[in-house]
């Protein structure tokens, strides 16, 4: 099976690429924008006729699509969750090839959910911010492309390599300048939030499900449990072995907060966000349904939690 894999240098991408890689079957081929990728070139800039010669030429049975972007303002967002697999799917139509698209959606597409629910791939979607909004657009349209695709949206991904701008890795970081600096307490805000984490390597094992699976639609991958971050934020002070106090402040639940000196109430990195209180717009709660991840993908969650926090602090604690 011959795959053709975008944004295979992401956070997702890596994970993907090394489980593609790991099946003698498959031939794999990358695309993106770095210098290190088999094939150079910008979806948020390039002509869907060009990535048809391409894909004429090298005649992939799969497209998996894992690039995007998680920031930046709507503008940029736009073009690169949106415009990008806009291209994709016009030049898998005009495409000779017939490759089934693999396409990684992810959970803001829903937006805030009622705690103690889990969301179902048949729920509305009401994106909280343009992050979700990009997402969501370019869900429909796959699905509205008339290809053979399946979207998965992944719910929240933690494991090695977990960026450091997510609440987890901030949670790793603010734990490494801890214990580096010998303080004997810990103080983070913002841990009311709870979130279905989802190993990466786990997702990675979803995609190849996919890839090889007639499903179509959308397809939801995470664990079907929500896990409070205070809860994650215990479970990494045991892993890595902190011995000093984890104190929580008293702030909005918006963002995982982490004071700085100097900090207060007149300092602007301390403010949570105005327009978009919860950055990946999903409120409180989020919790996936994944039966249907069980029933047509036969996949299944194998890394627990701790295992994952352990590996993010694994790589945080290389840098003390």
């Amino acid at each position: 099976m011959r795959v053709l894999l975008i944004g295979a240098n992401g956070y997702l991408g890596r994970y993907v690429a090394d489980r593609l890689l790991a099946d003698p079957a498959v031939q794999l081929t990358a695309l993106g924008r770095g210098d290190d990728a088999d094939v150079r070139f910008d979806l948020a800039t390039g002509s869907p006729g060009a990535l048809t010669r391409f894909l004429d030429a090298v005649h992939p049975g799969v497209v998996v699509n894992c690039a995007g972007a998680t920031r930046g303002g709507a503008r940029e967002l736009t073009r690169h969750n949106t415009v990008a697999v806009a291209t994709i799917c016009e030049s898998l139509r005009r495409s000779g090839c017939g490759a089934r698209l693999v396409q990684l959606g992810c959970a803001s597409e829903y937006g805030p959910s009622q705690p103690g629910s889990s969301t179902a791939e048949d729920a509305v979607p009401r994106p909280g911010g343009p992050y979700g909004v990009s997402k969501l657009a370019a869900t429909e349209l796959v699905l509205g492309s008339g290809l053979d695709a399946v979207v998965l949206r992944i719910f929240s991904p933690v494991g090695p390599g977990t960026p450091a701008g997510s609440p987890l890795g901030r949670l790793a970081e603010a734990m490494r300048r801890a214990m580096q600096s010998g303080d004997s307490e810990l103080k983070l805000g913002g841990l009311g939030v709870q979130r279905d984490f989802v190993d990466v390597r786990d997702v990675a094992r979803a995609v190849h499900a996919a890839s090889l699976s007639a499903a179509q639609g959308v397809v939801n991958i995470g664990t079907g449990r929500a896990v409070r971050l205070r809860e994650a934020a215990s479970v990494l002070v045991r892993v890595a072995g902190f011995g000093g106090a984890l104190h929580e402040l008293d702030s909005p639940p918006a963002r995982l907060v982490i004071p700085g000196p100097g900090a207060g109430p007149d300092h602007p990195a301390e403010r949570p966000p105005a327009t978009y209180p919860y950055p990946d717009g999903c409120g409180t709660w989020q919790q996936a349904d994944v039966r249907t991840a069980r029933d047509r993908l036969g996949w299944r969650p194998r890394i627990g939690l701790e295992e994952s926090l352990a590996d993010i602090w694994m790589e945080a604690a290389c840098r003390i």
